[in-house]
């Protein structure tokens, strides 16, 4: 993808997240292409925004709720804290949007079927535009699907209905 969104938002990729008792379905290719993202939006000057989870597991400012340290974090970034699947939920993240002007949302992150899901769906009722680079989500094998069968399932359901997928060129 050439060009970007009004915004690249980043969901849940932390350590915590990445390796809760096994790792995220093809991780490294994950982190390697939300860095690419990543490198595309700051050539464009355009902002990147992080959601963090926190819960009991995932407590702030501890190694575990910390974003995984492979990915380009700056200082000039946007930041979100969240306590459900759903980023938007008692969060202060439509207010940063908005404060941004932003119509346009890319997103990225972990995991597909929860937070991704949740988010991708509730930002589609408020009406913005939402777009997603191809396997640029994962999560974790469970009882009925790989996690790979979960990322293609989740992404089919996703495409022209919630976002845009967009082609994998990298």
């Amino acid at each position: 993808m050439n060009t970007c969104a009004d915004i690249l938002i980043v969901i849940d990729l932390q350590h915590g997240v990445c390796y809760s008792g096994e790792h995220l379905f093809d991780l490294q290719n994950l982190l390697t292409k939300v860095n690419k993202r990543i490198s595309s939006y700051r050539k464009s000057n355009k902002p990147i925004l992080f959601v963090q989870h926190c819960d009991d597991d995932l407590v702030p400012e501890t190694k575990l709720w910390a974003i995984h340290t492979d990915l380009d974090v700056q200082e000039q970034d946007f930041f979100v804290r969240k306590t459900h699947a759903n980023s938007f939920y008692k969060t202060n993240l439509k207010e940063v949007l908005a404060q941004l002007s932003v119509h346009r949302i890319e997103f990225c992150g972990a995991q597909t079927e929860y937070c991704m899901d949740a988010t991708i769906k509730f930002s589609h009722g408020l009406g913005y535009e939402n777009f997603m680079v191809q396997k640029t989500t994962s999560t974790l094998n469970n009882p009925f699907m790989s996690a790979k069968e979960t990322v293609d399932f989740y992404e089919n359901i996703w495409n022209h209905r919630f976002l845009k997928l967009l082609k994998d060129e990298f």
